[in-house]
């Protein structure tokens, strides 16, 4: 089961949509420098099951047009579970992994994917130097230059 020690409504990371973000409990990876290092600890936070989220989603209902799960990746089945709860509400779904891939079950599910650690040195989404890459799974396009101050 996964849990989410976040759950907020974000405009800026993923660009073009009003999303539903969560963020997950448990990542495995502890990048140095993470901005959510709070939440590495996999016995904090609160259950995100299905019924969770169809409520949430019943909520926000013409409010969200994306759901985002900053993690959760580790926990494949349970994760593919809430991203077509998600998809069978007609919406956009985005998975922030600081893996350089995911599997192909979760990319089939996915509308967005970011991926690629976190290096100080390179900076995120919004730095021209990033090792990240933010991709639209649907036309196979980067979308880093969204990020980018214009």
């Amino acid at each position: 089961m996964l849990k989410f020690t976040d759950e907020q409504i974000v405009f800026q990371e993923v660009p073009g949509e009003v999303s539903l973000a969560f963020t997950i409990a448990g990542c495995p990876l502890g990048c140095k420098g993470c901005h959510s290092s709070y939440s590495w600890r996999a016995d904090q936070g609160s259950a995100l099951t299905p019924r969770y989220l169809q409520q949430r989603l019943d909520s926000y209902k013409g409010l969200i047009s994306c759901v985002l799960f900053l993690g959760g990746e580790w926990q494949h089945d349970a994760l593919i579970a809430l991203l077509e709860l998600s998809r069978s509400a007609n919406l956009n779904t985005c998975l922030y992994t600081g893996l350089d891939d995911v599997s192909p079950a979760l990319k089939q599910r996915l509308t967005y994917l970011k991926t690629g650690r976190w290096h100080a040195d390179r900076g995120g989404l919004d730095s021209p130097h990033t090792n990240q890459t933010f991709t639209d799974l649907r036309t196979g396009q980067c979308l880093n230059y969204l990020f980018l101050a214009q």
